[in-house]
């Protein structure tokens, strides 16, 4: 059995009195899950070595995942930051009105896409649209590496022109 295998069972059967001991501990259930996620990532990441309590363990480990927590909470600040609600934060509706200028807005893209140079136009949708390197474009293409970056400026001058001149 593995040190990660071994790290499960022991979680597993000690998940319930881990997770009450959190829940003391923690403001939210969410941070609960957090630790307890914490907690198994350091179990499965352990470097093998014989446990001679296993409980013992399990709540040591857990206190350090809370230690840890208490000090990246103190670094970042985590009480004086705002969340992010809708009331600090509003949302804007979205609108039939919208939805339409986000489709034209879209399509004018598009056509400006379609209207770029054949070879650029590819070069640029296997970049963009189907995420491959310009390693690959340039295998692909039969061309340099240096070809492609040329091709993928040339698109992204090319779509930037068109959209400052209200085309898009």
């Amino acid at each position: 059995m593995t040190d990660a295998d071994l790290a499960e069972r022991a979680l597993h059967s000690h998940a319930g009195a881990l997770r009450a001991w959190f829940r003391r501990r923690l403001a939210s259930p969410q941070d609960v899950d957090d630790a307890m996620q914490d907690l198994c990532l350091r179990l499965c990441a352990r470097d093998g070595g014989t446990i001679v309590n296993e409980r013992a363990y399990m709540f040591e480990t857990a206190q350090s995942v809370l230690a840890d927590r208490g000090r990246r909470a103190k670094v970042r600040q985590a009480g004086k930051h705002d969340g992010l609600t809708e009331s600090h934060h509003p949302v804007e509706e979205i609108t039939p009105e919208r939805v339409l200028m986000g489709k034209d807005a879209a399509s004018a893209m598009l056509r400006m896409i379609y209207a770029l140079p054949d070879r650029t136009r590819d070069i640029f949708i296997m970049n963009r649209f189907e995420n491959m390197s310009y390693t690959q474009i340039a295998t692909a293409a039969g061309i340099s590496v240096s070809a492609v970056e040329k091709h993928i400026m040339k698109a992204l001058r090319i779509l930037m022109e068109g959209r400052n001149h209200d085309a898009f």
